[in-house]
């Protein structure tokens, strides 16, 4: 039996830099991390990188922050924080929140002096967040763990549709996570089998231990009364969530969408816009009959839509765990899906899986699922838990 350090320590830089956006996958696992964290006795820190250095909360530190995450309210500006004016003034009150909670503060290079004194650190890094040798060398000593969430290595197999300087970044992320981790957490076994796969052609040592964990799935209740009142619902819709870049696929359904014509179903694309992606913006702006593009919406609305939908489509290339087709058949709504390793995996016998290159077959299925008549919710999917997910990720075994 391995014997757990008896600190742990949390990277919160993610949360902290998504101060007043809407929490995408990733930062909802970090949220996930820090509330649990926070509900045992184990003592805990959480750490966060600035663009002066590291700071360190205490307890009660990572309960305000964590208040404030979870509610918007990040309180004042400070005049330190008012200086960083290339910041929202919401990124800016949260670092003065972060400040003002802070029990000790370092330069970037002082890491290994600022949490010398805690003991034998469980270090946990699960968003993506400073991997780099600088963050990790100073947990890998005697008596410490770094455990290290990987979600995916989307950026090394499809480099063609990420955004500039973003490949070479993550490479060396996943080469400081290889050097440095004690332990890689895979949110499933495609991610794991996905990386082997890049460690082996990349000739590097092979991590020394790994294990996988599906990510938990909060189901948030549907909330119809916070929709746009402009939405028509009245007629059969389709909808699909996620930001609006190329390895979401999106060209494929206003494809489907156009070939309909006049007598389409309504098609609700949930998702703000993101990068490389320039003819389907052009697209959405000259406007497809029966499509709506919606941003900024709550959890509570997806759901809603979730609900009425005769079906949630998800034609992207790639993904790492991908909650939201998850979160819709736990729902009850049909899933059509790209035929992914990762969808077999966590949906099993739920999806419809198509090839995302087919646009013909995805446009049949859509018309099939858009003559039913009854829309009331399926069979539901059992979601995973974070409970589940927990009870791998801090056994002792």
């Amino acid at each position: 039996m391995e014997q757990v350090p008896t600190t742990r320590v949390l990277n919160l830089t993610r949360l902290l830099s998504r101060a007043g956006r809407t929490l995408t996958g990733v930062d909802r696992v970090e949220l996930a991390y820090l509330r649990r964290f926070l509900t045992d006795d184990t003592p805990v820190f959480g750490l966060i990188r600035t663009s002066l250095g590291w700071l360190l909360l205490d307890r009660d530190g990572m309960q305000a922050f964590e208040a404030a995450v979870t509610t918007g309210d990040w309180g004042r500006r400070g005049l330190l924080s008012r200086l960083s004016y290339r910041l929202s003034a919401r990124r800016q009150a949260a670092l003065s929140l972060v400040r003002r909670h802070s029990i000790r503060r370092c330069r970037p290079r002082g890491l290994a002096g600022l949490v010398a004194k805690l003991g034998p650190i469980d270090y946990y890094s699960v968003a993506h967040s400073n991997l780099a040798p600088a963050a990790l060398r100073p947990f890998s000593r005697e008596g410490h763990r770094v455990n290290v969430l990987i979600h995916d290595i989307i950026p090394l197999e499809l480099p063609q549709m990420q955004r500039a300087g973003t490949v070479a970044a993550f490479r060396a992320k996943i080469g400081a996570t290889i050097g440095f981790a004690d332990r890689i957490i895979f949110n499933s076994q495609d991610t794991k089998d996905r990386l082997d796969a890049y460690v082996a052609d990349a000739k590097l040592d092979a991590y020394k231990r790994a294990v996988v964990a599906h990510l938990g799935v909060d189901l948030t209740p549907p909330d119809a009364a916070s929709l746009p009142k402009s939405l028509d619902l009245t007629r059969p819709y389709f909808i699909t969530v996620g930001t609006i870049e190329p390895r979401k696929n999106h060209g494929l359904l206003l494809d489907v969408w156009e070939a309909l014509g006049a007598d389409a179903p309504r098609l609700f694309i949930c998702g703000s816009r993101g990068w490389q992606n320039e003819d389907v913006f052009a697209r959405l702006d000259r406007g497809i009959e029966s499509v709506t593009e919606l941003s900024g919406l709550s959890d509570g609305a997806i759901a809603a839509l979730f609900q009425g939908a005769h079906a949630m489509l998800f034609p992207s290339f790639a993904e790492g765990f991908g909650l939201p087709p998850i979160e819709a058949a736990a729902l009850g709504t049909p899933v059509i899906c790209g035929d992914l390793a990762i969808w077999r995996e966590v949906l099993g016998d739920t999806g419809v899986y198509l090839d995302v290159t087919d646009r013909y077959k995805w446009q049949k299925a859509i018309i099939k699922i858009a003559e039913q008549k009854n829309t009331s919710p399926k069979d539901k999917m059992v979601a995973p838990t974070w409970a589940d997910h927990f009870k791998i990720v801090l056994s002792m075994t």
